[in-house]
């Protein structure tokens, strides 16, 4: 019995699209976007950020794992892209606090959704990184 090739995804039909125009990394927003909100820190801070505006040295607790030097890159990263704002306050010492721009809020939706799956799939991606890397390729190999 001949097996119905897979139907292709919206996604699928978006990356053939992107495709026959001419793949530009320049102009890829997957590349320039998600690669910037998929970073290692992006989604944390921006997560940290949705509750209230912080202080530097707020955003480091919550994020304790982060050292000074990449909070203050990625925060520099996500000011040039448009997702946090600075503000500083005339204060003795100056005091500097940071917020989501309106560009940044409206990533929480989407976020939350990678979020939620992240959750969710955890236990059976931690479950899968084991097994591959006890050479257990088995359903890999059947699904090629």
């Amino acid at each position: 019995m001949p097996v119905a090739p897979p139907q292709k995804t919206p996604l699928a039909t978006q990356f053939d699209e992107w495709q026959a125009r001419g793949f530009d990394a320049n102009a890829c927003p997957v590349r320039n976007v998600l690669d910037r909100i998929g970073d290692k820190w992006t989604s944390l801070l921006i997560v940290a950020l949705a509750a209230k505006p912080r202080r530097f040295s707020e955003l480091h607790r919550a994020v304790p794992d982060i050292s000074k030097r990449m909070l203050t890159q990625s925060l520099r990263d996500l000011q040039r892209d448009g997702l946090v704002t600075r503000h500083v306050f005339p204060t003795k010492p100056p005091s500097v606090e940071y917020r989501l721009s309106p560009l940044g809020q409206s990533a929480l939706g989407p976020l939350a959704g990678l979020i939620d799956w992240a959750e969710r799939s955890f236990a059976e991606i931690k479950a899968a990184r084991a097994a591959f890397d006890a050479g257990d390729t088995s359903e890999q190999m059947s699904a090629a």
